[in-house]
């Protein structure tokens, strides 16, 4: 099976599959322009409903599962786009396969990292649960209890889940290949590698907040600069400098959590502690119960998003993984793939 010998190897190289698909020379038809455009507007107006002007704070898991919708739905929009082109997976070569399935592979990790990151969340929720069940009684020793159960929580959140270290490099590794590979021969090529290139773009610029929301407040999101000649270029770029604006103006709490529904959980933790460490909760019970009832809230908000949030990166990864299904059933049914791409199948 032939590869490609460059240093960099394209995101999605679409540039000589198309080779035989129509003759040299070839321009964009009214009918290929409608569905580029089509597909070029309908990501603007992704972009503009995920500005932080509209919705607010970006970093919060309400807005991460806005955004993750959001991937996916593009996804499953340029699955249509290749349907509509027409284009067959038996004028793809070897080598473009080869690539796509090892992107796919990476983007199917990054989703991993990012469900488990949410069961790690969801084991601090229960862990909280078992909090609050413990202060519906006013007993000394179950206050003691509960201040144990925070400690342990405190701990529990602040350690970093080491699934992510590989994300940056991940990441930074398609970051570097973002640029659209040339295609000389075909309108249809065309046309799919400007839309695959939004693609590229939303799913960087997504994957990376929620890497840099997941590793901890010291992490940034990648830095993305686009091509302006797109129908949401300048959509996409004012996304970028609100969001940029959102993280740089966020006020430090000192907190150890980036998203604000895990901060309102935190503030709260912090602010119960003391009124029940040592069985003190019982001089002020008052107290008490007004903070048992503001971590409740901000746990049943956390939970509520976190449930949501799963849905869509399980999503997310369910698309990823039938588009590789369906580029697989694909080669079976127009013919046997080569030996070293059966190999690297198999490794993978």
């Amino acid at each position: 099976m032939s590869r490609p010998h460059d240093a960099q190897r394209p995101f999605f190289p679409f540039g000589n599959p198309f080779r035989m698909i129509s003759p040299k020379g070839s321009q964009l038809s009214s009918k290929l322009l409608v569905i580029l455009n089509n597909f070029e507007e309908t990501l603007a107006e992704k972009f503009r409903k995920l500005d932080p002007k509209e919705t607010g704070d970006v970093l919060s898991l309400s807005w991460m599962e806005k955004a993750m919708k959001s991937l996916c739905e593009t996804h499953s929009d340029v699955k249509n786009l290749i349907t509509a082109l027409e284009l067959p997976v038996c004028d793809w070569d070897d080598k473009w396969i080869d690539v796509y399935l090892d992107i796919s592979v990476k983007l199917l990790d990054i989703c991993n990292a990012f469900s488990s990151e949410i069961s790690r969340l969801n084991q601090g929720r229960l862990m909280l649960q078992c909090v609050l069940h413990n202060l519906e009684s006013s007993s000394p020793e179950q206050f003691i209890r509960a201040s144990s159960s925070l400690d342990r929580w405190r701990q529990h959140i602040s350690s970093r889940n080491p699934r992510f270290a590989n994300c940056g490099s991940i990441l930074e590794s398609l970051r570097e290949t973002l640029d659209l590979p040339k295609v000389k021969n075909s309108a249809k090529g065309k046309v799919l590698m400007q839309a695959m290139y939004g693609v590229k773009v939303q799913t960087l610029f997504v994957c990376s907040i929620f890497v840099a929301a997941f590793s901890g407040p010291a992490k940034k999101p990648l830095e993305l600069s686009v091509s302006g000649t797109h129908l949401w270029s300048l959509s996409f770029t004012n996304l970028l400098m609100n969001v940029n604006s959102n993280i740089r103006n966020r006020p430090s709490s000192g907190s150890v959590a980036i998203f604000k529904e895990l901060e309102a959980v935190e503030a709260n933790v912090k602010k119960l502690s003391p009124l029940i460490r040592s069985g003190e909760g019982t001089v002020e019970e008052e107290s008490v119960r007004s903070s048992v009832s503001s971590l409740r809230g901000s746990v049943d908000r956390l939970s509520q998003e976190l449930d949501l949030l799963e849905k869509e990166v399980d999503g997310f990864f369910q698309i990823v993984l039938t588009g590789r299904d369906a580029l697989l059933c694909n080669l079976r049914a127009n013919g046997p793939a080569s030996a070293q791409m059966q190999k690297n199948i198999v490794e993978r």
